[in-house]
């Protein structure tokens, strides 16, 4: 583990590879909400977990750097479901990279279990894991300009559903009608940190009569 001042509050911690910032982000949630950290805002990357609003950055640092990560948390019950159809663009690069027909590529999506690993890019977004590393894809060698809302996209190990209408170089794979971020809805983002999230094929939309 490695810790990195940021500014005079802040500090910026990164795991060492094969150890979970998933696992260090949950104690780190559950030391402040019992009170024994304070820290105004905790945000997860893939490999680091930024604390911001530290009284004594310092002595963190070193409380942290000399014990293990701790390890992972049991999932909490309940599983955010979100009705995908598999009828993206990028379906058949996604068969052929697998080596697999199109059919099984919607199969194998919607038979992992996922987890988000950290949100960003935009409002509502998450990194989700959970397809064995066999299956990670490159990005596209060329971005579309625009992606459209509800879009279901791979890119490396991770899955990701794009909230809204964006430029973006993830494979697409499929479509979905669930809304990510909305801001009059408590909360907002239907995804956060650690939420455990599976895809359920449904039909594809008929042509328009």
């Amino acid at each position: 583990m490695r810790t990195l001042p940021v500014g005079a509050d802040a500090l910026l911690v990164e795991v060492a590879p094969g150890e979970d910032a998933q696992a260090l982000l949950a104690d780190l949630l559950r030391r402040r909400a019992e009170g024994s950290l304070t820290a105004r805002e905790i945000v997860p990357g893939a490999r680091t977990v930024l604390l911001d609003g530290l009284p004594d950055p310092a002595r963190l640092a070193a409380e942290l750097t000399s014990r293990p990560v701790p390890p992972v948390p049991p999932r909490a019950a309940g599983t955010v479901e979100i009705p995908v159809r598999y009828d993206g663009p990028d379906l058949a690069d996604v068969a052929a990279h697998w080596g697999v027909a199109e059919g099984e590529v919607a199969r194998i999506h919607a038979d992992a279990e996922f987890r988000v690993a950290f949100c960003g890019f935009a409002p509502g977004f998450g990194y989700l894991t959970g397809l064995p590393a066999r299956y990670e894809v490159p990005r596209r060698s060329a971005p579309r300009t625009s992606v459209p809302a509800g879009s279901v996209a791979l890119a490396g190990p991770y899955t990701g559903v794009y909230p809204r209408s964006s430029p973006g170089g993830w494979q697409l794979i499929g479509t979905t009608d669930v809304v990510l971020w909305d801001h009059t809805r408590e909360p907002a983002a239907l995804l956060s940190p650690g939420t455990r999230v599976r895809f359920v094929p449904v039909a594809s939309k008929g042509p328009a009569t």
